[in-house]
């Protein structure tokens, strides 16, 4: 069985759309409107013709010390948080998320088992003077919203070491919290109105996640901080607020699955759940208005896409001196904006016969998987660049075989992964089965670019705290890279972060498939399958330092060299590796 042919396109030999399929002009002068009226051709341009025409200056994110790691491959939850960053700017963050050492430290025993006297923890004491002292007016009354706010870094540390403080006086899993809006004698007097509202939330979402992490449950306990959660967070306020609003439903969620498994309210939420999944793969995969602004205003995906272009060009095209045909294998295409790039620098700089890309993909991405063929083979006849898109449809990565692929003698094999790898980790079958036929084929190059946080710890409390730390992050990102007002950003909250937040916290079992892993944990499986994890050059590192200067806010982006790899972050907090293999003989 072959893959299903939808286009080519091979020199002169163009094989038309059928009429069905015609969606534009296709003009070999004319370039599709989603890469150009984003901006995105311009951008190409830009980085490829300053990688070519600068001499490549020392790259300042390689002048440090490897970052500390975790001391085995297995999925273990984390035990300690960032302190060094490889920051490519002049702006460091000291707090990162070592900013919640103090939660690392405790919550591996457990944090209601593990609580010592509340003098010993002096952060939240440090913090709120160093606020005091900056406010201007000196009044300490907890309504100065004047002189210094804190960071999302500093308002979970707070609300961190608040949640231990009080949760050491508990008698019998009750605590003698008592909420700052009924109590000015709390000890969140020294801090602003908002800062105290965020403080709590964090304080009231901990507390709830340890009722529902202890062996000794507290439900009753646990419902009432949610719904005083529920009554302070909101999904169009503050980063903590919105992220608090979501982890706040999956507690909730968590609570209602547990309780009512077998009831129709239950079942019905579970269908709204698939929906939302359809939802969030049509969001991936597609180019709609949400993924493209996305991928404008973030920088992320950008650094990690153009990075792995340049590894392709230095590994494939430049070292093994291919001339002749590439054949690029994308086990998840999504909108293939990357491969324009890649396009743009083989028409430039390093012309070969023709490109061919192989999209692997499930019968439901069929509409999506194929708009993107079509614009890919719209743009490389702009290029005049022999180029043919071919798909493999399975029903999942248990009918992947490498005698699908339509492969040529002559053709330099490249495997590109962009976050799938971790789809198929509560599916162990599906992974063994991708790798060893993978293994098999023995490409030139496998690119891998995964989420780099642990969210598989089979411990509740220490994946609840990974994944607060994880998503507060993003959303306190988007807070500086997005408006608060905007659509786009409410979609992305909701659909994307809120289902990956619930699946984490409410999910068990087969159900819970939102898995992240970190790099060490992918070095050990890669490992196991004869892959030998190559340098990624000085050139593709500096392309994505090229690629952070373009944003408003790239200064508040961190770059970190973990080994052969790459790691970007927001302000110290990892987000997405990248990562280059080759196969032993």
């Amino acid at each position: 069985m072959m893959p299903n042919v939808i286009f080519s396109l091979d020199g002169d030999n163009y094989d038309p759309l059928p009429a069905a399929y015609v969606v534009r002009d296709g003009s070999d002068d004319q370039q599709d409107p989603i890469f150009v009226e984003n901006g995105f051709m311009d951008f190409f341009s830009l980085l490829f013709g300053q990688q070519q025409q600068q001499q490549q200056e020392d790259n300042p994110i390689l002048d440090h010390k490897q970052i500390a790691r975790d001391d085995d491959w297995t999925m273990q939850p984390q035990r300690k948080f960032f302190s060094k960053q490889y920051v490519n700017h002049e702006n460091q963050y000291s707090f990162a998320l070592a900013s919640l050492d103090l939660l690392n430290t405790n919550y591996g025993k457990g944090f209601s088992r593990s609580m010592t006297r509340s003098s010993e923890y002096n952060i939240y004491n440090d913090v709120t003077m160093n606020t005091v002292v900056g406010a201007g007016t000196g009044t300490g009354t907890g309504n100065d919203t004047g002189g210094h706010k804190l960071s999302v870094e500093e308002i979970l540390r707070v609300g961190g070491e608040r949640f231990i403080q009080f949760a050491s006086n508990r008698v019998d899993g009750i605590s003698t919290f008592i909420h700052p809006y009924y109590n000015n004698g709390s000890s969140l007097s020294g801090l602003s109105v908002d800062d105290s509202r965020d403080v709590e939330l964090v304080h009231l979402l901990l507390d709830a996640a340890d009722k529902l992490g202890t062996r000794h449950r507290f439900l009753d306990l646990a419902t009432k901080n949610i719904l005083l959660c529920l009554g302070i967070a909101s999904d169009s306020g503050s980063p903590i607020q919105r992220v608090s609003y979501y982890f706040a439903q999956a507690l909730q969620h968590k609570i209602d699955a547990e309780s009512n498994i077998n009831s129709n309210n239950y079942k019905k939420k579970k269908l709204q759940q698939q929906q939302q999944q359809q939802e969030i793969k049509s969001l991936a995969l597609g180019t709609n208005n949400t993924f493209l602004t996305t991928h404008q205003q973030l920088p992320f995906a950008q650094v990690m896409q153009f990075a792995a272009v340049q590894a392709i060009i230095d590994n494939v095209v430049i070292m093994k001196s291919t001339e002749g045909k590439i054949h690029l294998i994308d086990l998840q295409i999504r909108s293939g904006i990357q491969w324009t790039a890649l396009m743009q620098g083989l028409v430039d700089y390093y012309p070969i016969q023709r490109l061919k890309i192989t999209a692997v993909g499930t019968s439901d991405q069929r509409h999506c998987i194929e708009e993107t063929g079509k614009r890919l083979i719209t743009f490389s006849k702009s290029l005049n660049l022999p180029f043919s898109f071919e798909i493999l449809y399975l029903k999942d990565m248990s009918e992947f075989k490498e005698d699908l692929l339509n492969i040529e003698a002559d053709e330099t094999v490249v495997v590109y992964s962009y976050m799938m790898l971790r789809t198929m980790i509560s599916r162990p079958d599906l992974f063994e089965n991708l790798m060893r036929a993978i293994t098999r084929l023995r490409p030139a190059l496998m690119l891998v670019i995964e989420v780099e946080a642990n969210h598989n710890s089979p411990l509740f409390i220490d994946r609840f705290i990974e994944a607060l730390v994880f998503y507060t992050a993003f959303f306190d990102c988007l807070e500086d890279c997005m408006e608060r007002s905007s659509e786009y950003r409410r979609e992305l909250e909701s659909t994307y972060f809120g289902e990956g937040i619930t699946n984490i916290v409410a999910a068990e079992g087969e159900e819970r498939v939102t898995r992240n892993v970190k790099l060490d944990v992918w070095r050990a499986f890669f490992t196991r399958f004869g892959m030998i994890e190559t340098e990624l050059s000085e050139s593709a590192k500096y392309q994505a330092t090229l690629v952070l200067n373009k944003f408003a806010h790239g200064s508040s982006c961190t770059l970190e060299c973990d080994g052969k790899g790459l790691i970007v972050g927001w302000k110290g907090t990892p987000f997405h590796s990248l990562t280059a293999w080759n196969f032993s003989s």
